[in-house]
């Protein structure tokens, strides 16, 4: 197992998963310039390794997820500084979504503000019953910066998001998965195991596969039906002749198990 050496943060990377712990337990996890800039980091680093094939991210103890943004830091920026740090968090959130490999948000207690969007940056969410999402950034007299508004609306509809944006309203776990924000909601004492089943189900799959599933799902939500239909024609057609295409099929004709090498 491999450990990375942060302040803020730890990651445990055992080939093929990977966890990702925000730590700063004594802040609630609340996200300040170093914790983006090591998260920032350390994903950079999983994705350069190419030995992740799932990635987990949650946080230190049992009562955040990370309940938002440093407000002690943040309150201080100026107009100049609070740009460069809604960038830094998008950046950040960029990295989330692009690599090749899902990334597991796993959510117990809050996940407010910059915790949220954090979440939703991630490929999808799995929670804890005590878990509390909320985007209450309306309380502090700004909006969300590091992508809330936008990933928000994608996942639950804009009608919802408008008014959890407006009313700064935080729902809890059974909320959340009504609305379609996390994906699972288990009993605190299962969240961990539970996240690590579907990690490992997931890490079992064809890497090549699965990194071309979610990179044509992420770009083409934005395109028209055709375009979209389009890259994923070429993606399919891109992944026959790979280690990875021969081996699943001729894994499932011969009624075995395969084994894929991400080749």
């Amino acid at each position: 197992m491999s450990t990375y050496t942060f302040e803020t943060i730890r990651v445990e990377a055992e080939s093929p998963i990977a966890i990702v712990i925000l730590n700063r337990p004594d802040k609630l996890n609340a996200l300040n310039r170093m914790l983006i800039s090591e998260l920032t980091a350390a994903f950079s680093l999983l994705v350069e390794g190419g030995q992740t094939r799932v990635a987990i991210l949650k946080g230190s103890g049992e009562k955040a997820f990370a309940a938002g943004a440093d407000i002690a830091e943040m309150g201080q920026l100026s107009s100049v500084e609070a740009r460069r740090f809604s960038e830094e968090g998008h950046h950040l959130g960029a990295i989330l979504e692009s690599a090749p490999f899902p990334v597991i948000a796993e959510v117990q207690g809050f996940a407010l503000g910059g915790g949220c969007e954090l979440a939703l940056a991630c490929d999808f969410i799995h929670a804890g019953v005590r878990a509390k999402f909320g985007q209450p950034e309306v309380n502090l007299g700004v909006i969300p910066g590091f992508g809330g508004t936008q990933r928000l609306a994608r996942r639950v509809g804009i009608g919802l998001a408008r008014e959890l944006c407006f009313t700064g309203k935080i729902i809890d776990a059974s909320e959340a998965l009504r609305i379609g924000l996390v994906n699972a909601v288990h009993a605190q004492e299962d969240l961990s195991a539970k996240v690590m089943e579907l990690a490992a189900l997931i890490a079992a799959k064809g890497p090549l596969a699965v990194a071309a599933a979610k990179r044509v799902l992420l770009r083409g939500e934005d395109m028209a039906l055709s375009a979209a239909n389009a890259l994923e024609i070429e993606a399919f057609g891109g992944l026959f002749g790979s280690g990875d295409q021969r081996e699943g099929m001729a894994a499932f004709l011969a009624k075995r198990a395969a084994t894929f090498t991400g080749t």
